[in-house]
């Protein structure tokens, strides 16, 4: 018997903060902010620095971010992404705060 109530409180525990974590990220606004990044921003290239794997994008509000229209720069999570544009390109992106820097996660050239 009293086995059987530890293997019952044992299972509890481990069960309520799984549930509790699920609750939290139905709940939580960063967590609903994933599927809106996924959203693409518009934007035109202005530099692209391939020495720094940076891109200056002149671009509108980004809402993912919760920023307005501006001029910035921004890191690239992949390198190999500065290669597909070039000064001036209408661009669509998708942005994300990685670490505390403001990343491109993707980027395509508008044709």
């Amino acid at each position: 018997m009293t086995r059987t109530v530890v293997a019952a409180l044992f299972a509890a525990l481990f069960a309520f903060p799984a549930l509790a974590d699920e609750a939290h990220h139905k709940k939580d606004p960063a967590a609903q902010g994933a599927t809106q990044s996924s959203a693409m921003a518009e934007g035109e290239v202005r530099k692209v620095d391939k020495e720094a794997k940076k891109i200056t994008l002149r671009h509108g509000p980004l809402a993912s971010l919760d920023m307005p229209a501006m001029t910035m720069v921004f890191q690239v999570k992949d390198p190999a992404m500065l290669e597909q544009v070039k000064l001036g390109d209408k661009v669509k992106f998708q942005a994300e705060n990685v670490g505390g820097a403001f990343t491109i996660t993707k980027i395509e050239a508008v044709k």
